[in-house]
């Protein structure tokens, strides 16, 4: 079982993504209500070598020297990969190896204003920064920031790395009803995408369980009113993951494989399915297994029924 890789699995904008996971779970310099890997146990913008480069790499070495080449290589996982002080090494090696798959960097783009963690990652194919709010006030209620964070930095920030950066830039909004859709708040936002000219505007909700309770989804129709209240050609609402029944790059070992995937954010059953590329009563048979031995754990939400990895 890798500790630092996970997947591949299906993407809804990267195709078959591998994950490299370069902090701990859950360290972050926000702390989202939204979160589908849970509360931020260490909030902090302090960059170091969370997780050892070697470490990194050797998992990653084996990886793509035993099995397909998955479509994107991309930072992601448990909390902030920028945060991690040698995301560069670890990109460098990545473009050394294996120069023909591309990477991508997601990312909250909150330590965008530090001149080190743009240079960083300059080499990423594609990069893709969240930005849920434009005002302090909605910003520390959705995403209870690190206390040195301030909205207008946070957005200077991917503005620069904008002016500089060659790549891709795929800007990602996460909306919830009453916390970031009221017309003022909408226009402030309107306002940073303006500013930040990224490539495209990709509009998001709640998939999974969030960190607070009483949160729910947009509805599409709520979705469609904030695309057609910006009124802009780059902006597009993220659609559902296509199946990937018949790609060579499935991970075999199902039950770790579940276990890998469901440590990071909780899945549904249909979720798992794609993701493995298993028959659906092949995958039940593994999940009844895991929660008999209190392994996972089920919690019931308005997409479905969710598992997740027992924490004691």
């Amino acid at each position: 079982m890798y500790k630092y890789i996970f997947g591949p699995v299906p993407s809804r904008r990267l195709g078959m993504s591998l994950g490299v996971d370069l902090v701990p779970h859950k360290v972050c310099s926000l702390d989202c209500v939204y979160c589908e890997c849970g509360k931020t146990t260490k909030l902090t913008t302090d960059r170091m070598e969370y997780i050892l480069y070697d470490k990194v790499t050797d998992e990653l070495k084996h990886f793509l020297e035993n099995n397909p080449a998955p479509d994107y290589i991309t930072f992601s996982g448990s909390g902030e990969p920028t945060l991690n002080s040698r995301i560069g090494d670890v990109l460098e090696f990545i473009k050394r190896i294996k120069p023909d798959i591309p990477v991508a960097v997601l990312t909250n783009g909150t330590l965008f204003n530090d001149r080190q963690v743009r240079s960083e990652i300059m080499d990423a194919d594609v990069v893709l920064p969240s930005l849920d709010a434009a005002s302090q006030g909605v910003f520390e209620k959705i995403n209870s920031p690190d206390q040195k964070l301030k909205i207008e930095e946070y957005i200077n920030g991917i503005v620069t790395f904008r002016n500089e950066y060659k790549g891709k830039i795929w800007l990602e909004v996460l909306i919830i009803p009453g916390y970031n859709d009221s017309d003022e708040e909408l226009n402030l936002l309107k306002d940073a995408f303006i500013r930040i000219k990224p490539d495209s505007i990709q509009v998001n909700t709640l998939d999974r369980p969030g960190t607070v309770e009483n949160l729910r989804s947009a509805t599409r129709a709520e979705l469609e009113r904030v695309v057609d209240f910006w009124d802009m050609d780059i902006v597009e609402i993220i659609s559902a993951a296509p199946d990937r029944k018949n790609i060579k790059s499935y991970r075999e070992d199902i039950e770790t494989a579940i276990l890998e995937t469901i440590f990071r954010r909780p899945c549904t059953v249909d979720d798992l399915v794609k993701i493995l590329g298993r028959h659906i009563n092949e995958v039940n048979k593994y999940l009844d297994v895991l929660e008999a031995e209190g392994k996972i754990e089920h919690t019931r939400q308005e997409r479905g029924v969710f598992y997740k990895v027992t924490r004691s």
